[in-house]
């Protein structure tokens, strides 16, 4: 008799399952946990999702895995999957996936350093100028911008090459990936699966 998996309902030790061939999902990122399975100083991510989820598959490369990092000190929406390709199409800068960052700065924003980051800024380990595909001041110390590339510490080194930089404690926080908002109830520290409508903002993320 043939039946679709997909979806499934079942119990696991008294706790509902649901049943996913592939695993994607999205985290609230909290302050003070590393996007590592080894952490050398805080808490791991992976620490925040059930076992089953971190043991999916079994073998060496078990469980999902972080699509990109967020720093430790830097919150917001981080995906999770145990599917290579998306994982893969996610992350590669040819795809060009905005992603969204709120940021709040040590010292007031003006409208020359947004001018700057929409024009582009050379970081110390690239001669290629690297620029946000959008920028806006949304306060006194505070804007949201949008880059399609995602280089080492790149929001801060952004911001530092302009004069300014990133507040130390919640000073950086990532909104949006693609057409994907993190949703308001979803609390730091909590996860749930994507659904085929999250995955079709991804996909369908326009090219900023």
């Amino acid at each position: 008799m043939d039946f679709v998996a997909e979806g499934l309902k079942f119990t696991v030790q008294g706790v509902d399952w649901e049943y996913h061939e592939k695993a994607y999902l999205m985290l609230h990122k909290p302050a003070g946990y590393e996007c590592s399975q080894k952490p050398s100083t805080y808490p791991s991510i992976y620490t925040l999702l059930p076992a089953p989820i971190r043991q999916r598959g079994g073998g060496a490369a078990a469980g999902v895995q972080a699509v990109g990092r967020l720093d430790q000190d830097t919150t917001g929406l981080l995906l999770l999957s145990d599917d290579g390709k998306f994982i893969h199409r996610m992350s590669s800068p040819k795809h060009h996936v905005p992603k969204v960052y709120d940021v709040t700065a040590k010292h007031p924003v003006d409208d020359q350093q947004v001018q700057k980051l929409l024009a582009g800024v050379v970081l110390d380990d690239d001669p290629k100028p690297v620029r946000a595909a959008a920028c806006e001041k949304t306060g006194e110390q505070t804007l949201r911008l949008t880059l399609t590339e995602g280089k080492y510490h790149q929001v801060k080194r952004m911001i530092a090459a302009v004069g300014n930089r990133v507040e130390d404690v919640a000073g950086l926080h990532r909104s949006r990936i693609g057409s994907l908002d993190l949703p308001a109830d979803l609390k730091p520290g909590q996860w749930r699966w994507l659904t085929a409508q999250d995955l079709a903002a991804i996909a369908g993320a326009p090219r900023v």
